[in-house]
Order: C-alpha cells, then sequence, then structure tokens
C-alpha cells in the first residue's frame, strides 16, 4: 500500500536581536512638521480672532515680536533699484537679438576673394588663424552687422576718391614759365637743327662708303682696341678719386676727389698742374667746358664742378680759386654736365629734379622734376636738342629741351641708374646701373635694344666713343673697365688693373686714350700699342 505523506515540518529559528544603538544627529532624519491644513476662508478665521479680542497678524505686538526675534527687517531709506539693472540687461539682449536679426539680412559675397578685400576695406584681419571661408564670411557679416552696410559703400567711395586723385596727380600738367626759358627754348632750336642736319649728312657719307672698306676699318679698330695697356698709372689723392675729364684738346685731365679737391694733370705724362681750391667736402664731377683749351681764354669760366654740399663752382684755368658760385641747391649734386653749346649748364640734384642755368644771363631757367628719387646722372645730345637723365628711382628720361617734354621713359632697370650717354650716332642711349647691366636704348624704337651682362658689380658710368661712337666704355665697382663693341656689344677688352672700384671713367675727344680712377686713389691711362 502507499505511504501516506508525511506533513511539513515547521522549522523554527532564533535570532538574537541586535541592540539599538544611537545614529549619530548628521544622520537622523528631520522631523516633517505637516502642513496644516485650514478649511474655509482666512479672511473668517481672522475675524473670529478679532472677535474673540486676540492680536491680529499685522498687530503691533506681533509686529514687534517680529522685529525682535530678526524674522523682520525694516530698512532705513536704502533703496535697490533692481529694475534699472533689469532693464539694462534687457536692452543689451534686445540689442543682441536686433544685431543677429540684421545679420540674417545681409547678403555676403560666396567669393572668398571679395570678402577678403572688404574685411580689408573695414581695416579687419582679411584671415584669422584656422579661418576657414565659411567662418571668413559670418565673421564679416557680423562686422557688417555692427558698423552697417554703409561703412563698406563708404570705403569704396573714398577708394574712388583716392584714384581719381591719384590720376589727377599723375595727369601731366604745365605752368606758365619765365620768358628767359622761351627765349632759350627757341636759341636751343636754332642750334641744334643745324647740327642735326650735319650729323644726317655725314651719315649719308659714312654709308656711302662700301662695306668692304668699313669692315676692315672696323676690324683695324677692334684689333688696336684689344691691345690697350695701362701705360700710366698716378696717385691722384689721399682719398677716392670720384671723376675724372678730358680737356678738349685732349692735353689735360681733370680729377675730383673726396677731399673737396679738384686737380689738373697733363696729358700723358700725368704731371700736377694745378689744384683747384674752393670745395669742403666729397666732389661728385669736374667737367671742362666744350670750348675749354681750344677757343676760351684762360681767363673765362672753363670747368664747373659740384659737391655732396649742394655747391656749384665755376673755374678759370689761371686761378687756383673758384670764380664764381651757382647758389639754389640745398641737398647734394651729384653730376654737373655742360651743353655742347657751352651757354647752359645742367646740373642733378637728390631733390629728385635737375635745374638748366643759363651762364649767359647768370640764372635758372628750368628746374625740372619728373623722377621719383634723387637724380644722379645727366648727358646732352650731341645735337643739344636732347637731355637724359637717370634716377636713383631705377628709370631714366630722355627731356627734348626745345618743348620741356618728356619724349621717351627709359623703364627696364631693377636698380638705380648711376651713368647715361648718348652715341654721336644720335639715336642710341647707353645706362648703367645698380644691377650690374649696362642697357642701350633706341630713340627711333624707343624702347631697349640690348642688355649687355657687363660686371659683377654695379655699373658707375658708361661712354660712348666721342667721334663715331664705334665702341662703348663701361666700368664698375668689380675694379674693371671693360669695352664692347658697337654695334653688336660683343666684349673686346677688360681693363684691369685698379686695386679699388672704378668710379670714373672718359675717353678723350680724338678717341686714343682712357682714363679711369678708382677708389683706389689712383687714375689710370691706356692706349693703343
Amino acid at each position: 500500500m502507499p505511504r501516506a505523506p508525511r506533513a511539513p515540518r515547521l522549522l523554527l529559528t532564533h535570532f538574537r536581536q541586535a541592540p539599538k544603538t544611537k545614529a549619530p544627529d548628521d544622520l537622523v532624519a528631520p522631523v516633517v512638521k505637516k502642513p496644516h491644513i485650514y478649511y474655509g476662508s482666512l479672511e473668517e478665521k481672522e475675524r473670529e480672532r478679532l472677535a474673540k479680542g486676540e492680536s491680529g497678524i499685522l498687530g503691533k505686538e506681533g509686529l514687534k515680536a517680529g522685529i525682535e526675534a530678526g524674522n523682520i527687517n525694516i530698512t532705513s531709506g536704502e533703496v535697490f533699484e533692481i529694475e534699472e539693472h533689469i532693464s539694462e540687461r534687457q536692452a543689451e539682449v534686445l540689442a543682441e537679438f536686433e544685431r543677429r536679426k540684421r545679420a540674417r539680412q545681409i547678403n555676403v559675397s560666396t567669393d572668398d576673394s571679395e570678402v577678403k578685400a572688404c574685411l580689408r576695406a573695414l581695416g579687419e584681419p582679411i584671415t584669422l588663424f584656422g579661418e576657414g571661408p565659411a567662418e571668413r564670411r559670418e565673421r564679416l557679416r557680423n562686422i557688417l552687422s555692427v558698423v552697417g552696410t554703409d561703412a563698406l559703400k563708404k570705403t569704396k567711395k573714398d577708394d574712388e576718391k583716392s584714384k581719381k586723385s591719384k590720376e589727377e596727380y599723375q595727369q601731366t600738367w604745365y605752368h606758365e614759365g619765365p620768358n628767359s626759358l622761351k627765349v632759350a627754348r627757341l636759341w636751343i632750336a636754332n642750334y641744334s637743327l643745324p647740327r642735326a642736319m650735319k650729323r644726317l649728312e655725314e651719315a649719308r657719307l659714312h654709308k656711302e662708303i662700301p662695306e668692304t672698306t668699313r669692315t676692315s676699318q672696323m676690324q683695324e679698330l677692334h684689333k688696336s682696341l684689344r691691345s690697350l695697356n695701362n701705360f700710366c698709372s698716378q696717385i691722384g689723392d689721399d682719398r677716392p678719386i670720384s671723376y675724372c675729364h678730358f680737356s678738349p684738346d685732349s692735353k689735360m685731365l681733370a680729377t675730383a676727389c673726396w677731399s673737396g679737391l679738384c686737380k689738373l694733370w697733363s696729358v700723358p705724362d700725368c704731371n700736377l698742374l694745378h689744384t683747384l681750391r674752393g670745395h669742403n667736402t666729397n666732389v661728385g664731377a669736374i667737367v671742362f667746358h666744350p670750348k675749354s683749351t681750344i677757343s676760351l681764354d684762360q681767363k673765362d669760366v672753363n670747368l664747373a664742378s659740384c659737391a655732396a654740399d649742394g655747391s656749384v663752382k665755376l673755374w678759370s684755368l689761371d686761378s687756383d680759386e673758384p670764380v664764381a658760385d651757382i647758389e639754389g641747391h640745398t641737398v647734394r649734386v651729384a653730376r654737373v654736365m655742360w651743353h655742347p653749346s657751352g651757354r647752359f649748364l645742367g646740373t642733378t640734384c637728390y631733390d629728385r629734379s635737375w635745374r638748366l642755368w643759363d651762364l649767359e644771363a647768370q640764372e635758372e631757367i628750368l628746374h625740372q622734376e619728373g623722377h621719383s628719387m634723387g637724380v644722379y646722372d645727366i648727358a646732352f645730345h650731341q645735337d643739344g636738342s636732347l637731355a637724359g637723365t637717370g634716377g636713383l628711382d631705377a628709370f631714366g628720361r630722355v627731356w627734348d629741351l626745345r618743348t620741356g617734354r618728356c619724349i621717351m621713359f627709359l623703364e627696364g632697370h631693377l636698380k638705380e641708374i648711376y651713368g647715361i650717354n648718348f652715341s654721336p650716332n644720335g639715336y642710341h642711349i647707353a645706362t648703367g646701373s645698380g644691377d650690374n647691366t649696362c642697357k642701350v636704348w633706341d630713340l627711333r624704337q624707343r624702347r631697349c635694344v640690348y642688355t649687355i651682362p657687363a660686371h659683377q658689380n654695379l655699373v658707375t658710368g658708361v661712354k660712348f666713343e666721342p667721334i663715331h661712337g664705334n665702341f662703348l666704355l663701361t666700368g664698375a665697382y668689380d675694379n674693371t673697365a671693360k669695352i664692347w663693341t658697337h654695334p653688336g656689344w660683343s666684349p673686346l677688352k677688360t681693363l684691369a688693373g685698379h686695386e679699388g672700384k672704378v668710379m670714373g671713367l672718359d675717353i678723350s675727344s680724338d678717341g686714343q686714350l682712357i682714363a679711369t680712377c678708382s677708389y683706389d686713389r689712383t687714375f689710370k691711362l691706356w692706349m693703343a700699342e
């Protein structure tokens, strides 16, 4: 038989009750007071209390008790104006909302270059570190929302005004000159036209010479130039010699020195003839009058010189002191040059101008501006009709003395122009520059026809052979002078011998002698064997 199921046993386990420990004060939960719930109206309760004779909530005793307990504070007239502070903050917030609203309505170009141009016009940085085109557009929009879109229009108007003023400034303008200038221009025109006709006639006659004869003559000239040697070297002074110039009869050489002295030497034996004392500082140049030693008397003005203090002095051959001073320059005068007629004297100055002096009328007839920096060298055309100037602004200009106009702008050099010279053929100009090159310009084509990579340092002077212009002489700070064929512009001879930089050079009027002067305080004469 199956067993009956057992009844479940109840297991009783005895648990010991842990002793009650007192909790610390921090852990005791605060007793939550149950809020009183009033049924009915508080007003009715108040009326009941007042009817019973009890003091009201706002009674004097209750007020006094509240003040004593510190629950009620009564100020002594001090007021904190909350409303004003709130209104200021509200105004700032409203202004910011208005600004953002305006910013959303401003249309900004999606072209990044235009955005940058707008930022530059507003005087803001065109880009910030890590800023992309989108952030830049947003920054421009925020700026315009503050300053207003009219700011861009104003800047554009200002730019247009400045452009107009620049254009007006760049336009050629004229003012009425003195009557003496008109007289001088007419005189120069009458002087130059017959000389031009004579030059053209000589060119026609030269062209009629057979080609073979001309070629053989040129070959002989090149052969003699290749045989050039230094036959005389003379210490000229205690300081560097800055300039040298042959007399028209090729029997004297004038040298200018940084000591302030000018000296005249006999040629070819290089003996000292005169020491001209008058300058107190570096002498820039000294040049003979075109008719000196030929038709001029020794008592007349035979030489002109200039110095770094702005002084220009005129000299005779029978005195060691200047016969006259030309006053008018206040800053450094770099070069002086006689007009072929001998009546006019040209001076170049560091005040960005050059001047033409009429020595017969004894006055300045032309004060010509046109260069943006100091004017360094000047040369006159063989006919006397043109003047060429080279400036420290790396540009040269050709001026028509009969009209006063600049007829050709010589643009191409990278650095200052230190030398300029006209060829006797009448249409070639050579310029020497601080960029170590010599450029040849054609007046007929009005452009540079050849650039000679002449030297390894800045070119101080250029000079065409004075009779036919058959060769070109250049000198430079690389201590050498070089001779180049004309035309062709190929090197013929390097005149090496100076221990310092070549500062000046010249060719005698008969084309037989070459003179060079140097920073090493010497001058040298070169002649073909």
